[in-house]
């Protein structure tokens, strides 16, 4: 998130643009596994970014972030990164 509240709005504003993908059940036991997994790699994860990871493997959708955290994931997940 941004704590400068124009800059959020901005954000916020511009990926309206984009269309939501559901998140089903199967995403969220598909995100535990993801964590189970990824912690004993030794990586640590957020619940949000399981979720991410899970969806976009379901989807088929690449991740489009700079959190160099994905990264990490990326080494165990089936996903793959948007790179610019």
């Amino acid at each position: 998130g941004y704590s400068d509240k124009e800059r959020y709005e901005k954000l916020k504003s511009k990926l309206r643009y984009f269309p939501n993908e559901p998140t089903l059940d199967v995403d969220y036991e598909t995100a535990a596994e993801y964590s189970n997994l990824c912690r004993s790699k030794g990586i640590q994860g957020s619940h949000a970014d399981f979720l991410i990871c899970a969806v976009a493997a379901r989807a088929k959708f690449s991740i489009f972030t700079v959190d160099k955290d994905f990264d990490n994931y990326a080494q165990y997940l089936p996903i793959s990164l948007y790179k610019l």
